[in-house]
């Protein structure tokens, strides 16, 4: 399965728990949620910007994305921590990924992606961010109160 397939699944859970009251995001969990997904949008931006880059920045950025998420997971725990945790296994691959030739040395298990696969990596954040977006707009479109609100009792 693809990295944007799976940020997809993900995404759709998320969806479908928020939607069924199983997952019932915190304030803290939507503002982590924002962070991140702020963040995610800082480091991989619009396909045409991405495109226009050389390949070691946009593996850079890449990169820098699972950073972000594993920050971001270490300050969570349970349903968040959970979907940031497939979230970086989604990404995994990037892991593995170099920009620069071998020129005749090891390369410590490292590969050289193809373009397509750069483009994939970067849907699947892209994707990712939105589900972060969504997800918080959602859990508060459920009547969730804003933290800032106050229910005055009769």
């Amino acid at each position: 399965m693809d990295m944007r397939r799976i940020v997809a699944v993900l995404a759709e859970e998320a969806e479908q728990q928020i939607q069924s009251q199983v997952w019932k995001l915190t304030a803290s969990d939507r503002t982590l949620a924002l962070d991140t997904e702020a963040r995610l949008r800082d480091v991989v931006g619009p396909l045409d910007a991405q495109e226009a880059l050389p390949t070691i920045k946009r593996l850079e950025h890449l990169r820098e994305t699972l950073a972000i998420l594993a920050i971001s997971l270490a300050r969570t725990h349970g349903r968040l921590a959970w979907f940031l945790s497939g979230a970086l296994n989604a990404l995994e691959p990037v892991l593995r990924w170099r920009a620069l030739p071998s020129e005749g040395g090891g390369t410590f298990g490292t590969v050289l992606p193809r373009p397509e696969e750069y483009a994939e990596a970067e849907d699947a954040v892209r994707r990712l961010q939105d589900a972060l977006a969504q997800i918080t707009v959602k859990s508060v479109d459920l009547g969730s109160a804003h933290p800032d609100q106050h229910v005055d009792e009769a």
